[in-house]
């Protein structure tokens, strides 16, 4: 596919992917380009295929401006990959899902088969006429990434995925670009984008899912660290004789709170008759998960009401300091996890805003995320369209 050959083409086309289509004029307000050189740098990306005419805006006084929008072909795919499930997206070049499909996955079952089944949903949304050609997919999957390589390294719940070329695999079998990275920097991309944080320029973006990260956004950009491990809150220490984690250490904050650990804790509750709701849950569906925690807390239960109160403090205790390091403009909680909701909120607001400097806490929104599960493709299309959409 056809790439922005210099700056000026690449910041038009991130002015129509952010903010959709525009008037010849408004765009030449926003980039301060004399006219002539406007007209030249949208008829070259026409030439390229990369925006196309709509219509006539409304005048300003003269003659009509043309509207130029991104071409309608474009076309963008985001695959998040989670610990119990798999999504996909196609997008249209301005990010707007066109079709999303989700279902549950084990990513214990290996590299070969989640993708596989990535890639036979994305052929389903094929077979639904959303599209004839990607021009890019963007991936995130739940562990450590090397964002430069493509693969992820040594992920502590991803048995077999060590090393394993996901990016360079997509990309061949799709016949595009692909990036991949972990699934809370998608995340974080997707609130950028589309969420809350769309007015902020530094922003933290907390996913509580089967384990927990933190996506760090600098300057509207992800911050990964040096070898792309930035982040990785859920396997900071919190109590040295705490429960052993799956990254093989003990104690970590992902071993007290997080999926998993809820419905560990939450199997042990009802098993020992200390809540009659969860033991219910486990008579019919012979299991317990996170999710009969908050539906469990919902209904009153006081021994998950205190699951979620406990987990909460934790969680908040280590945002507080990352708060008072970082001092961000906002802070979104995201995550299948997330869905215990207000009671778990209340509790991290509680603790940050106790325990954090008042300087950093004197104006930090905390928010549940309000993309309703979509963060992760929505970001993953982002990822990719940065690339896609820069000067080669």
């Amino acid at each position: 596919m056809a790439r922005p050959e210099n700056a000026h083409q690449a910041r038009l086309l991130g002015l129509l992917r952010d903010e959709g289509p525009r008037s010849r004029a408004e765009l030449g307000d926003v980039v301060r380009l004399a006219r002539s050189k406007l007209a030249v740098e949208l008829d070259r990306l026409a030439v390229l295929g990369l925006v196309e005419q709509a219509g006539l805006a409304a005048s300003r006084g003269g003659r009509r401006s043309g509207i130029v929008r991104l071409s309608s072909r474009l076309r963008f795919v985001g695959v998040d990959i989670g610990a119990t499930s798999v999504d996909v997206a196609v997008t249209s070049g301005e990010l707007e899902i066109l079709g999303h499909l989700s279902e549950p996955c084990d990513v214990r079952s290996g590299p070969a088969a989640v993708l596989d089944r990535a890639m036979a949903m994305l052929g389903a949304l094929r077979e639904r006429g959303l599209f004839t050609e990607v021009h890019g997919a963007g991936l995130g999957v739940p562990g450590p990434v090397s964002f430069r390589d493509g693969v992820p390294v040594a992920p502590p719940i991803m048995p077999g995925w060590d090393r394993y070329p996901v990016r360079d695999a997509v990309a061949a079998e799709l016949g595009c670009p692909a990036l991949l990275d972990n699934d809370v920097n998608i995340m974080a991309l997707g609130e950028l984008h589309a969420g809350p944080a769309r007015t902020v320029d530094d922003f933290l973006l907390v996913k509580i899912g089967t384990g927990i990260g933190c996506g760090i956004v600098v300057g509207s950009r992800i911050y990964r660290g040096v070898s792309g491990s930035a982040g990785d809150i859920g396997h900071i220490r919190v109590d040295d004789a705490g429960p052993l984690c799956a990254c093989g250490n003990a104690g970590c904050l992902e071993a007290f709170f997080g999926g998993a650990a809820l419905a560990r804790d939450a199997l042990a509750a009802a098993r020992a008759g200390r809540s009659a709701f969860l033991a219910g849950r486990l008579a019919e569906a012979g299991e317990v998960t996170a999710a009969d925690v908050a539906a469990a807390a919902a209904a009153g239960d006081p021994v998950a009401v205190a699951m979620v109160r406990e987990g909460g403090r934790r969680l908040g205790q280590i945002l507080a300091g990352l708060v008072s390091f970082f001092n961000p403009g906002l802070v979104v909680i995201s995550g299948g996890v997330a869905g215990l909701g207000h009671p778990l909120l209340a509790e991290i607001r509680s603790v940050v805003y106790r325990r954090s400097a008042p300087l950093a806490t004197g104006n930090l929104p905390i928010v549940l995320s309000e993309l309703d599960g979509t963060a992760g493709v929505i970001g993953g299309a982002r990822m990719i369209s940065d690339q896609v959409l820069s000067v080669a």
